[in-house]
This record gives C-alpha cells, sequence and structure tokens, in this order.
C-alpha cells in the first residue's frame, strides 16, 4: 500500500535533496535524478498550499456592521 504524500514529508525531501545536491561527490546522473525529484517535490508542495490557500477565510465585518467571508489575504489592518 502506497504512503499518501503529505505536506510535512514533501519539504523535508526537499531539504534532504538540497543537501545532498551540495555534496560535491554527487555525480552529473545522480545530480539529474535529484533535481527532477526536487521539482516534483516542489510541485507538489506549492499545489498544496495553493489549495489551503483557497481554504483560508475569515469573517469581517462591513460598513453596514454586515459580517461577510473574506480570503485571508484581502483582509485590511
Amino acid at each position: 500500500m502506497a504512503k499518501k504524500k503529505s505536506f510535512e514529508n514533501s519539504l523535508k525531501r526537499l531539504e534532504e535533496i538540497a543537501n545532498e545536491m551540495e555534496q560535491s561527490e554527487v555525480n552529473l546522473d545522480k545530480s539529474l535524478k535529484l533535481y527532477k525529484e526536487g521539482v516534483e517535490e516542489a510541485v507538489f508542495c506549492s499545489n498544496f498550499l495553493k489549495e489551503i490557500e483557497q481554504e483560508v477565510y475569515t469573517l469581517k465585518k462591513d460598513a453596514n456592521d454586515v459580517f461577510k467571508l473574506k480570503s485571508f489575504y484581502d483582509m485590511e489592518e
């Protein structure tokens, strides 16, 4: 049974890939494989964050004291 991918695991794997690629002992073939895997992990993380961003809403009163749902990023201080 395949393990479900999580944001935390993907981010951890990205860190591992970056550390491994920084080592001078990694050959070109291995570097290319790590790069491709890193891009896949980065895309997964980016897509995950976009989905979460769409779910983050908060209630805010408008000028008429009516509560409305607002995107987290549309909030005024």
